[in-house]
């Protein structure tokens, strides 16, 4: 098992910022969201590159959501629902009973 890092440096590096984002999401930490940007777009594998610079185009956001309590879930969730009474009425109804039926459910 130890030769694998050993063999594949770039595998290891990207497995180890993996973990670290991981930690940094599951904690809910977005201050050393910054020195793991840099790490990301100093690493050896593409993608990694590539989603630290996605992050870094709307640093504040990312940092925002990682640190604030607030959540757009329920908001979400009554999207979703919509969405899902429009997709199984499509073609049978019209918008009023779309309507009634999206109002008369909570």
């Amino acid at each position: 098992m130890e030769r694998v890092p050993l063999a594949c440096p770039d595998i290891t590096e990207a497995c180890n910022l993996a973990r670290a984002f991981t930690d940094l999401v599951r904690n809910r930490r977005g201050h050393p969201l910054t020195e793991w940007i840099r790490q990301g777009e100093r690493c050896g594998q593409r993608s990694i590159r590539s989603f630290g610079s996605f992050l870094r185009q709307d640093l504040d956001a990312v940092t925002a959501g990682l640190i604030l309590p607030y959540s757009s879930g329920v908001v979400e969730g009554h999207v979703c629902r919509v969405k899902l009474f429009k997709r199984s009425m499509y073609g049978r109804a019209f918008f009023a009973l779309l309507r009634a039926r999206i109002l008369a459910r909570p």
